[in-house]
């Protein structure tokens, strides 16, 4: 076989190189990789990739047989570490590998390119040369009104997904959708449930399906399993131009041990640290990245960028913060190493946390990036320049973990716990917060939330409705996984879809037409999204009503009108003749029961108008008579004269 020719270029700049040994490079996949172009007449296609301690590094693919002396690169004659040259004749599709021969201990490896835009289908590993700018958007105008969607003061409801388990082709084999066929089924299933954003788990290249993605190898790899870069730009396209913006998860924590990734790159720990105390995650078996390193900066911060640019990503979702945040994270005494004051904060990691949210937010300011982080740390969405991390919302497990806890008591016990829904409000505006319901709390034995519920079917069910209803009226932005808008018995099987079936029965159907309606109401009433993340958009009605498992609570708006009213009870009892102290007097109107029988629940509402009294309750002036279902959420809202 005639190889093709290969030749001595460079697409890098001085500028690029020092950009990149600063730590500050955001846009090295313009740079390193694999990029097709001309050089001398010849169309071929340039090849660069970071190996400083190599001694040896050539290009093997499809186009050379894979031998691993016939396209070596050449290293720069600067200190970049970084080796490069021209291949003619190497076209779109092809596979190619870097053949690495390390200074050290004749080690020897064959890598996937760090920088590659496309890869094998896995268990294959090999990368493609891809050409991702042929790709024609036409969602300029969701772009344009972008920094509507993501702001702090607009609705944001957000679906979480993993892709390969939402929905699966039963009479083809249990296939995956692909790209294309989730921008029609998807979409259309998001748009009936009035969802602002879609999140999916992570679609940076992994090599094992059980790890759901975060196990990655492809920082700039769209994985190959449900199609080509090309598809899923048409998928979030599809969704942008539907009016649903995309959030993607983003796992900068840890990286997978498969030796054709990052690991031991070029015979050294390169990404990573050296000693296991710095750079084995005990609790995933992963590898941690060295944040002290700027090259590795550069890396991780233009991976980001990445799926802003060229994806048109809205949002980007950072896993597993707290691990990042602290050196003894999931270690005992002694397996872990000080920083330089004898602390267990990771001081690298914190700065390189503190300059990706700059980059990004200095770039494209209507992103949101989101924060993942499961501790107190402090000041985890406030400002860079105050001290802060730089996120635009944090997710709050304190307020997850402490209602799902609340929501699995026996109701006649629930009285005793009361403290865990009212503890979150006296931290609920520290930070800008999102409600999760995640996918980690329906696997690994936890249970689906329709099975966390206590009793019998009817009252699971209304416990469901009740706990979905009062995520929507509490403060913060909201995500729900997949699954429990249906009350999926089963727990998350990624292997597996989701039991679509179920909407064949009436409870479930009746849940998920519930969860479509709460979500149209927190998008339309803007006392529910205005203020999620200050205290003038709540207040307090009767938070001590521990005997009766009831809480009351306005949500308010800068239009005193449009205030909606929040009435909770917990206890499996209806509670006729409820006072309830009301901040102005008037008429009101019941807007929303989680009870109602649009929802299959046990048809106890307020279907008259409710008129104020005047008579003290609750430190007010005026008083509200109404009905309180039991296991049922209301939502109240004045009438308009």
């Amino acid at each position: 076989m005639n190889h093709p020719m290969s030749y001595e270029v460079s697409r890098l700049s001085e500028m690029d190189i020092y950009l990149f040994k600063q730590g500050s490079h955001s846009k090295l996949y313009e740079k390193l990789g694999s990029h097709a172009m001309e050089y001398s007449g010849d169309a071929g296609v340039y090849f660069a990739v970071w190996a400083p301690n190599a001694a040896y590094v050539s290009v093997r693919g499809d186009f050379n047989d894979y031998s691993t002396d016939s396209h070596p690169l050449k290293l720069r004659a600067d200190d970049s570490g970084i080796w490069e040259g021209f291949v003619a004749g190497v076209e779109q599709g092809l596979t190619y590998k870097y053949h690495i021969v390390s200074k050290f201990h004749n080690i020897v490896h064959d890598k996937s390119d760090p920088f590659g835009f496309y890869a094998e289908l896995p268990p294959k590993s090999a990368s493609r040369v891809w050409n991702i700018e042929n790709y024609g958007w036409d969602d300029k105008g969701w772009m344009d009104g972008r920094y509507r969607h993501n702001a702090h003061d607009a609705p944001i409801s957000v679906y979480e997904v993993h892709l390969g388990s939402w929905r699966r082709h039963v009479e083809e084999g249990n296939r995956y959708l692909t790209y294309r066929e989730l921008a029609v089924e998807l979409v259309e299933y998001l748009k009936e449930m009035n969802y602002t954003h879609v999140e999916f788990m992570p679609l940076t290249e992994y090599p094992f399906f059980g790890s759901w993605g975060y196990q990655v190898v492809g920082y700039f790899a769209a994985t190959a399993r449900f199609g080509t870069p090309q598809d899923l730009m048409y998928l979030i396209d599809t969704l942008h131009q539907n009016g649903i913006g995309v959030i993607m998860d983003w796992v900068p924590s840890h990286f997978a041990v498969d030796m054709h990734g990052l690991i031991n790159f070029d015979g050294t720990a390169l990404y990573e640290h050296d000693d296991p105390r710095q750079g084995f995650h005990p609790e995933w078996g992963s590898i941690i990245f060295n944040y002290g390193r700027n090259e590795v900066q550069s890396f991780l911060i233009s991976s980001a960028m990445f799926w802003v640019d060229k994806y048109h990503i809205d949002g980007i979702r950072v896993d597993a913060v707290a691990s990042m945040l602290y050196l003894n994270y999931a270690r005992k005494e002694g397996e872990w190493i000080p920083n330089q004051y004898g602390g267990n904060e990771n001081l690298e990691a914190i700065e390189f946390l503190k300059k990706l949210n700059t980059s990004l937010y200095g770039a494209f300011p209507d992103i949101v990036m989101i924060a993942e982080e499961s501790t107190a740390y402090p000041m985890v969405t406030r400002p860079v320049d105050v001290g802060g991390l730089g996120f635009g919302f944090k997710w709050n497990m304190g307020w997850m973990h402490d209602s799902l806890k609340y929501m699995s008591y026996d109701p006649l016990y629930r009285q005793h716990h009361h403290h865990q829904l009212t503890f979150s409000m006296w931290y609920g505006f520290d930070e800008n917060f999102m409600l999760p319901l995640s996918h980690d709390e329906v696997v690994h034995m936890k249970g689906s939330l329709i099975n966390k519920m206590p009793g019998d079917t009817n009252q699971k069910f209304a416990n469901l409705r009740s706990l979905l209803a009062y995520m929507i009226a509490h403060p913060g932005k909201k995500l729900l996984f997949m699954g429990g808008e249906i009350a999926q018995y089963a727990e998350w099987n990624f292997e597996r879809s989701l039991d679509w079936h179920l909407l064949d029965f009436p409870l479930h159907a009746g849940l998920n037409k519930m969860v479509s309606a709460l979500n149209r109401i927190y998008r339309s009433e803007r006392a529910l999204h205005l203020y999620d993340e200050k205290r003038e958009g709540f207040e307090w009605i009767d938070d001590r009503d521990y005997g009766h498992n009831c809480l009351a609570f306005v949500r308010k708006s800068d239009k005193a009108d449009e205030n909606i009213y929040v009435i909770c009870n917990f206890a499996d009892a209806t509670r006729e003749n409820y006072k309830m102290g009301a901040l102005d007097a008037g008429e009101y109107v019941e807007i929303f029961n989680s009870q109602s029988a649009e929802y299959e629940g046990w048809n106890i509402d307020n279907t008259e108008i409710l008129i104020t009294t005047e008579e003290e309750m609750h430190g007010r002036q005026h008083a509200l008579t109404l009905t309180l279902p039991p296991l049922g959420v209301i939502f109240l809202k004045q009438k308009k004269a």
